[in-house]
């Protein structure tokens, strides 16, 4: 028999039973009945109930195991009586009576968090001792799924006829925007690599190289700041990159990669195969947000014409200003002062004055009467026009923002989500995709200049005549695909012509020396042959927290970093030796100096 074990704790069944066995695994938990000490073992693979009663030669031993204590024991499988079986596991059918005990590795003192219940405890704890929340059957779950989502993924690009290929971990600094990761070189003092955020110049060069589709489960690395949706220091994703295609072409190797993957996994949930194509402008119009939850019908319309010369002069007087519009939110079924009211205090806690509303109710001869103060304020043929833009009728509502579209459009996204919240118009157990495109290639910062909106490597519509018109009129091929409020992929078909290139990041503010400079080895490339290819990566994390149903990404993440960026468990920044900064050449300057 194997030193540890004959079986998992997940194999054994009533055809087992009389067979003598041997198992190994961690106590979940020990229940004393009166004399007769029953152990729920654990292994990776499931749970087996096994007991000992006084007559058992082991039963001094196994008065002293605690929770968590490792453990492989001798037994004999026996049939639980039928009102004993547990259904809710593999191992129900049957129990194991101990005859030997051996400890494999003991809990020194107390448990500094438990392993049985899901017992929720402060991330500090959990991150510290990782390990031991990794033991917890919905934790281990997700790291199963993840593992299982990755290789899906694997075998639906290698259907699909994409080859893996393996890009550098160590090179050079790139403006992807977000921060690098610089790593010092000790061969060449003062100067640094970086930690890619993306394998991007890389899958180009793999392009011009004559391989024609590509993909990697990638590292990536970003400094930046935590949110429940992203790592703040390294994530994967799915990179994919593919030579002589246009945008439906990316488009249409993706879908069935992306929908099979979540019919895999989510099989309890609806997956809509049609994904539909939205103009950024639009996005942001209808959904304030370029990855809007499609799962809630509300779509804002422009309704300034209704509020133009009107007697509402707050919003008759913005209107006169050059750039401004006033949007409406309708609410469907929310046609009642107590909910507008509501919706007005959430409009203030969020930091704005409130919220302009119109509620339809019955009037006192039976017919249906707009109410709320914009209501009183612009008069019935003006409400009744309102009401037949938006489609509403007799216990709907609608609410109102008005201003220059980039300042209120933010939490106008915000507050339909929380609308279609509050009145349960969003549907449930589905996941709505679509395809973004049309995204503007430049905007204007907040010091007035001029830099990339999105990805600087795409292409821009229309190629150099559009470069030489106004900048913040260019739109790239440049897409993302949103699913249930969240981004999941983001691509582009990418600028493969030296002569936009440099004329792309001329408008931007870098001159083609520094073009060169930066990314002289892609620039090099293009000048040799280069196909015109586009592609797009997937957050790994991000669609296994989709897939488990989680709202922290770090629940899907094996050794996840704190919302400080720090590494609990395995104390990451850390500071370094004095004998390796001189290695290095470098010093740490203080803080306050």
């Amino acid at each position: 028999m194997h030193a540890y074990r004959s079986h998992t704790c997940a194999q054994l069944n009533k055809d087992h039973v009389g067979q003598n066995v041997r198992l190994a695994g961690w106590v979940h938990r020990v229940r004393d009945h009166g004399g007769v000490l029953f152990i729920d073992l654990r292994d990776h693979y499931g749970v087996t109930q096994v007991l000992a009663d006084s007559d058992s030669p082991a039963f001094a031993d196994i008065e002293k195991l605690r929770a968590e204590w490792v453990i492989s024991l001798d037994g004999v499988v026996k049939a639980r009586d039928a009102s004993l079986v547990n259904p809710k596991l593999a191992t129900g059918e049957i129990e194991v009576y101990i005859k030997s005990v051996r400890v494999l590795g003991a809990v020194e003192g107390d448990l500094p968090l438990p392993v049985f219940g899901e017992t929720d405890y402060p991330e500090e704890t959990r991150l510290t001792y990782r390990f031991l929340d990794l033991r917890r059957e919905k934790l281990h779950g997700n790291m199963m799924l993840r593992s299982n989502v990755v290789r899906s993924i694997r075998n639906r690009m290698w259907d699909q006829g994409f080859n893996e290929f393996q890009t550098p971990i160590i090179t050079a600094s790139s403006p992807e925007g977000a921060r690098d990761f610089l790593v010092p070189s000790r061969l060449h003092p003062g100067k640094f690599y970086a930690l890619p955020q993306a394998p991007q110049q890389f899958k180009q060069l793999i392009m011009v190289a004559g391989f024609d589709r590509y993909f990697q489960i990638a590292p990536c690395f970003r400094d930046e700041d935590p949110r429940a949706d992203r790592s703040p220091t390294d994530f994967y994703q799915l990179d994919i990159e593919m030579s002589f295609v246009e945008q439906e072409d990316i488009f249409a190797a993706v879908q069935p990669v992306i929908q099979g993957l979540f019919e895999e996994f989510r099989p309890d949930c609806k997956v809509p195969s049609d994904w539909p194509r939205i103009a950024y402008r639009d996005s942001m119009l209808w959904y304030g947000s370029d990855k809007p939850d499609l799962r809630n019908p509300i779509r804002m319309q422009v309704v300034s014409d209704h509020f133009k010369g009107s007697g509402f002069a707050v919003f008759a007087k913005l209107l006169e200003n050059e750039g401004t519009e006033i949007r409406a939110i309708p609410a469907p079924t929310g046609g009642s002062r107590k909910f507008c009211d509501r919706m007005n205090a959430y409009a203030q806690k969020e930091g704005l004055p409130g919220m302009g509303y119109i509620f339809w109710r019955e009037g006192e001869n039976g017919a249906m009467e707009a109410a709320g103060p914009l209501a009183k304020n612009i008069g019935p043929e003006r409400t009744e026009a309102i009401r037949q833009q938006l489609g509403l009728g007799l216990g709907d509502a609608a609410f109102f923002l008005g201003g220059k579209p980039e300042q209120f459009e933010g939490f106008a996204g915000r507050a339909r989500n929380e609308i279609g919240r509050e009145l349960n118009l969003a549907e449930t157990d589905t996941f709505r995709f679509a395809w973004i495109v049309d995204f503007p290639m430049y905007e204007k910062t907040d010091d007035g200049k001029i830099d990339f909106s999105h990805n600087p490597f795409s292409m821009p519509q229309g190629g150099m005549e559009a470069l030489n018109g106004d900048p913040l009129k260019v739109h790239a091929y440049q897409y993302d695909l949103a699913c249930n409020g969240y981004e999941l992929i983001s691509g582009g078909i990418r600028n493969h012509k030296p002569e936009i290139m440099y004329r792309a990041f001329e408008l931007a503010g870098y001159p083609n020396s520094e073009v060169d400079k930066r990314f002289g080895g892609m620039v090099k490339a293009f000048k040799y042959g280069a196909p015109p290819h586009g592609g797009c990566a997937m957050g790994i994390d991000r669609a296994v927290m989709l897939l488990a149903d989680e709202m922290n990404i770090r629940e899907v993440i094996m050794f996840p970093m704190n919302q400080r960026a720090e590494d609990l468990l395995m104390n990451a920044p850390s500071e370094p030796t004095n004998e390796q900064l001189r290695e290095l050449r470098l010093r740490v300057v203080p803080k306050d100096a």
